[in-house]
């Protein structure tokens, strides 16, 4: 069962951590920042292959503790962006162009990793 979400615990070693409810960037566990999981309160990508739970455990999670999550993922990304000196419109204005050109520039990292 999910209880709170919660940043998680950072692994010096970086080592890969599947379910669980204990360490960031983690996947498919509950209540931490990770991806795959359920609960957490924002998506953290620690470079590992990612475990899915499935999406009845995720409509299963409590609306109080989703509420919960999306005020705490609010909370991170306006605590990033005052980080970075950018504000909210500085933001989405970001993402409207970098949308706009995100395939090709995915297909640039690839033919550059490959290239590498």
């Amino acid at each position: 069962d999910v209880s709170s979400p919660k940043h998680g615990k950072v692994d010096p070693d970086n080592m890969p951590h599947v379910g669980g409810n204990m360490w960031a960037g983690g996947t498919g566990g509950r209540d931490t920042a990770g991806l795959g999981g359920k609960g957490g309160p924002y998506r953290l990508d620690a470079g590992h292959r990612v475990y899915q739970v499935s999406q009845a455990e995720k409509d299963a999670v409590p609306e109080e503790i989703k509420r919960a999550a999306r005020e705490m993922g609010e909370k991170a990304f306006k605590q990033r962006l005052k980080e970075i000196q950018m504000s909210e419109y500085d933001a989405s204005a970001y993402e409207r162009f970098s949308g706009a050109v995100r395939r090709q520039v995915q297909s640039l990292r690839i033919i550059l990793d490959n290239l590498q």
